[in-house]
């Protein structure tokens, strides 16, 4: 059953293709023979050059600031769709370089919540009793604005270092450094040897982002929701960031990468006998195909023995971008951050595996995950496993893709520790949004999420949440 649902996917994302191929193709060929072409880099591929029509700025995109660092993922709208950093540096190499950015979100929320489930009381700090399975009381209003901080330095040719730092979140409303890592895409010695093999490879070093799956690269990061066409995230939602290393290899559209981390969100030497490294890989194809079809298609694993504390799928210190729904009367915004979200619960054990295809003909795209996670946390004796499925499409129109529309569905479905039978939540999320100008948006849509098969005495049975969100972006 799970290998025929990937299957499904894939059949999809191919049938979804192959006729958008020769569509796409017998266009190019009109256009061949009416428009003179240069060689110059696809807009938002990782690796392709094609050959396409050569076109000024429009006014539009001449708001948006130079970029001056190489080998840079701009946070704007020129960075929509575009995954790992770029292997093209660019910009020319002219010395070192500092460059500051920020990037800020605020929502309003229309959110209603419900649930089934029975009496649980339970003590307060003051020793005052309650029901630990009433939801707490919602209205509709603005939430918490969220702020983030970037700081990026070119030290060598295709040699930067980048910084970024919570200035504000749900969970963490004072400044908070999310990871901070080398990105070297460029020998430090000038050698034949060096700068051959540097011409595919590239090596992250330090605290940063892991990149299992490709979901990471779409969604919304605390301050900045500008990559994502829609408010919320994933149900399961893997992102986190451990200190480690990353190789890539990438030619022709290719990708391959390799990489170890110490397995765990902060560095530490206490309780070795607990702890065990984590590995990761992805193996891609990324390729503008023509200049209206591009198609990427990767596999992501990542894996652990034992960790003090994994979170692969706790690792967002930002929090939902949904307040409060399916939280009780005793919680707080920052204590209860991942409202709506499926925890599995590996804290200790995980082994996940993520498919990701990625098609965009003109302005049409369409993401998909399909997903398997198997891990158990330290307490438990035998593994779990969780499942999910995710489809996305997106329409961009008007000159530069300025306005859009989306729909989500997601569903996970799974294990969790203390309930015997298998439990799942969905989620449908439509919505669309505006580019101002490239480093302002605005967005909204319309969430409606359910439970399913949760016992009656947990909080989440019968729970669902539905209604609207609008939220605005400002990146730079």
């Amino acid at each position: 059953m799970k290998s025929a649902r990937i299957n499904k996917l894939i059949a999809v994302a191919v049938l979804t293709a192959f006729p958008a191929v020769l569509w796409a193709q017998a266009e190019d060929q009109v256009a061949a023979n009416t428009t003179s072409a240069v060689e110059t880099k696809a807009p938002a591929s990782d690796t392709a050059k094609i050959t396409v029509e050569k076109k000024e700025p429009s006014k539009f995109m001449r708001m948006a600031p130079s970029i001056e660092i190489q080998n840079y993922r701009p946070t704007d709208i020129r960075g929509i769709n575009m995954y790992e950093p770029p292997k093209e540096p660019g910009v020319a190499y002219t010395g070192f370089k500092l460059n500051w950015g920020a990037a800020f979100t605020q929502q309003f929320q229309g959110l209603d919540h419900t649930n089934s489930a029975i009496v649980v009381t339970k003590k307060d700090a003051t020793n005052k009793e309650y029901n630990a399975n009433e939801l707490v009381r919602i209205g509709h209003g603005f939430n918490n604005a969220m702020a983030n901080l970037y700081l990026n330095a070119q030290l060598a040719k295709g040699i930067r270092v980048a910084l970024t730092s919570y200035l504000s979140t749900r969970h963490h409303n004072e400044t908070w450094v999310k990871d901070g890592y080398f990105l070297i895409d460029g020998s430090p010695i000038d050698n034949a040897l060096l700068n051959n093999i540097m011409e595919y490879l590239t090596l992250r070093i330090g605290h940063f982002e892991v990149n299992y799956g490709d979901a990471h690269f779409r969604r919304s990061d605390a301050g900045n929701s500008l990559y994502n066409p829609l408010v919320g995230n994933y149900l399961m939602d893997a992102f986190t960031t451990e200190i480690g290393a990353e190789a890539y290899v990438r030619k022709s559209g290719f990708l391959a990468m390799a990489g170890m981390t110490a397995g765990e969100v902060r560095g530490t030497v206490r309780n070795p006998a607990a702890r065990a490294p984590s590995y990761l890989a992805k193996l891609g194809f990324d390729k503008q195909l023509t200049p209206a079809l591009r198609t990427r298609l990767t596999g992501s694993l990542y894996t652990t023995k034992k960790s003090n504390s994994n979170t692969l799928y706790t690792g967002d210190r930002a929090g939902s971008r949904y307040f409060d729904v399916l939280e009780n009367v005793a919680s707080t915004e920052a204590g209860a951050a991942w409202s709506g979200n499926v925890r599995p619960g590996f804290a200790s054990k995980l082994t996940a595996m993520q498919l990701n295809p990625f098609i965009k003909i003109k302005g049409l795209e369409f993401f998909g995950i399909a997903e398997q996670a198997k891990g158990k946390a330290a307490a438990e004796t035998k593994d779990r496993t969780w499942n999910q499925y995710a489809g996305e499409v997106t329409y961009r129109f008007l000159s530069d893709e300025r306005l859009f529309v989306a729909g989500r569905y997601n569903t996970a479905k799974g294990e969790l520790s203390g309930i015997t039978n298998k439990v799942s939540a969905n989620r449908w999320n439509v919505g669309g949004g505006w580019f101002i100008t490239p480093n302002v948006m605005l967005k909204s849509e319309y969430v409606s999420q359910k439970f399913n098969d949760f016992p009656t005495n947990d909080i989440r049975s019968g729970g669902q949440f539905k209604g609207y969100m609008f939220e605005g972006v400002v990146a730079f």
